[in-house]
């Protein structure tokens, strides 16, 4: 199974749209402090909202559509 998720920073008031094959490590990986990227730099995230797909096809389908809006 794999998500789409939106991550949010209340902190800095961001959003973050990804797909994962696990949700939840992928945000643990967000916000480890050793993580490196455009998201390390507005932690803490939290899910916002998040969808589940059957495949990575449509984790990513829908991962460019919300991106797009």
């Amino acid at each position: 199974m794999y998500s789409t998720y939106v991550l949010y920073s209340l902190k800095f008031n961001k959003i973050y749209i990804g797909f994962s094959g696990n949700l939840q490590f992928r945000l643990e990986t967000h916000n480890d402090p050793h993580h490196k990227g455009w998201s390390a730099q507005y932690r803490p995230w939290q899910i916002l909202f998040s969808e589940d797909f059957r495949t990575k096809a449509e984790a990513m389908s829908r991962e460019k559509q919300l991106k797009s809006s």
